[in-house]
């Protein structure tokens, strides 16, 4: 790496320690929240990462190690990850930047709860695992054969970047776009974004390979600047992408020539994959951030008393935020169907649950929106399940009141008629602790 790239380097690591600290803050501003971060660096965790360990350690679980992948077809199968999820990111965004670039990209695979990372000739293998009450947690599984294979456990140096409000101020996932250049080298001067489904197409993939098309509809995924960060400056920087040319790089449903797809367990980073993937990980943060809030407020609040009105106004700041997601609120509509290549859409889609007339919140539409009943399907999962009693409350108040139509609001004015409907017909049939509570 040269001298001026190492300056980049530095650099990108002295911001990523500056903007944490506003998401640690607002863990800290409360005495609640205090406790909370404390109990989240402390105690054991109980996600998926932490069940297979279990297992591992009992003998329960083997992990059987790939010469060519080492542990990562055995950790996928041993925790139902398909291998149609992988998603390529060539823009040097981990901690292993120096096996990445844009000819040996990072391959990701994720299921609801875990999301695992590998790279090529990378010494570990990387993941992000959710804990039903504390969010994201980080480990790494080291790629050497042993009889019983040791998660580690991180934090200080997931959260220098997996910290911030850029991760809705808790532990959390993300997912950015950014222009790099022909080494992998994000261009911090062009500018970059996080991903979300509000998002716009135009703006999502730059540093990621997409496979699959979109129409007229072009991204930024499958496309670099040429040169190096070194001789681009500022103003250049933002020059060239306001002239950057996205027809060559868009609808592709092969990897490019740069890639040797050999090496990866697929040749596809499918677009749907991609879209689905960015959905998850807002989800997941807003979900870890509404119940960190929530118990916190809880805390301050103490026992044995009726709840006051600044607790429930506390309780309906936190959660306001994820039901909004959860409906896909403001997320832009596609003006082209689009479709992917790995085969990720459909076996997605047959995962359900399904109602008695055989739809579920994972059937995908992918010609006007991702899913073609706008509420998302983690709220089977079991962060969602988890979250606090008064939590829970208020989310299935607010599914009522937009389902029912009562509310007129902007945010859920693209649901149509029908689609409340039948969102409550899946609701009834599939999550039995709507209609209890």
């Amino acid at each position: 790496m040269s001298a001026n790239n190492r300056l980049l380097y530095a650099g990108l690591i002295a911001l990523a320690l500056f903007i944490p600290a506003a998401g640690l803050a607002m863990l800290q501003e409360d005495p609640g929240g205090e406790r909370i971060l404390n109990e989240y660096l402390r105690r054991t965790p109980a996600d998926p990462l932490a069940h297979l360990q279990e297992k591992i350690n009992s003998g329960e679980t083997k992990l059987s190690f790939d010469k060519k992948w080492g542990y990562l077809p055995s950790v996928l199968h041993a925790l139902k990850i398909s291998d149609t999820t992988q998603s390529l990111v060539f823009s040097k965004s981990s901690f292993q930047i120096d096996h990445i670039s844009v000819g040996t990209p990072r391959a990701l695979y994720f299921n609801d709860d875990v999301y695992v990372g590998w790279v090529q000739g990378g010494p570990v293998l990387e993941f992000a695992s959710i804990d039903p009450i504390f969010g994201s947690i980080f480990y790494t599984l080291p790629q050497k054969e042993t009889d019983r294979p040791q998660l580690e456990r991180l934090n200080e140096g997931c959260l220098v970047c997996h910290d911030s409000a850029s991760t809705a101020g808790v532990p959390g996932l993300l997912m950015r776009s950014v222009l790099v250049d022909k080494d992998g080298n994000p261009i911090l001067s062009a500018g970059s974004s996080v991903m979300t489904d509000r998002t716009s197409l135009l703006e999502r993939f730059g540093g990621w390979y997409v496979t699959g098309t979109s129409g007229i509809q072009k991204h930024r995924g499958n496309s670099y600047y040429a040169g190096t960060a070194d001789n681009l400056g500022s103003s250049s920087a933002k020059t060239y992408v306001s002239r950057m040319n996205l027809e060559p790089t868009s609808n592709l449903t092969n990897l490019p020539q740069t890639v040797d797809a050999t090496k990866y367990l697929t040749p596809h980073s499918d677009i749907v994959a991609l879209m689905v993937f960015t959905h998850q990980t807002q989800i997941h943060n807003r979900i870890a951030r509404a119940t960190s809030d929530v118990r916190s407020a809880l805390l301050d609040e103490g026992e044995g008393a009726p709840m006051s009105e600044v607790t429930q106004n506390r309780i309906r700041n936190a959660v306001e935020p994820l039901v909004a997601q959860l409906f896909f609120a403001w997320s832009p509509e596609f003006t082209e169907p689009i479709s992917g290549t790995s085969g990720f859409a459909e076996e997605f889609a047959r995962q359900g649950p399904f109602d008695r007339q055989g739809r579920s919140l994972r059937q995908l539409d992918l010609k006007g929106r991702l899913f073609r009943y706008p509420l998302s399907y983690l709220i089977y999962s079991e962060s969602f399940n988890a979250m606090p009693g008064p939590a829970k409350d208020y989310v299935y108040r607010r599914f009522r009141e937009i389902l029912s139509g009562a509310d007129t609001t902007s945010a859920f004015a693209h649901i149509k008629d029908e689609d409340r409907k039948a969102i409550l017909q899946i609701l009834e049939d599939t999550k039995p602790d709507f209609f209890g509570r």
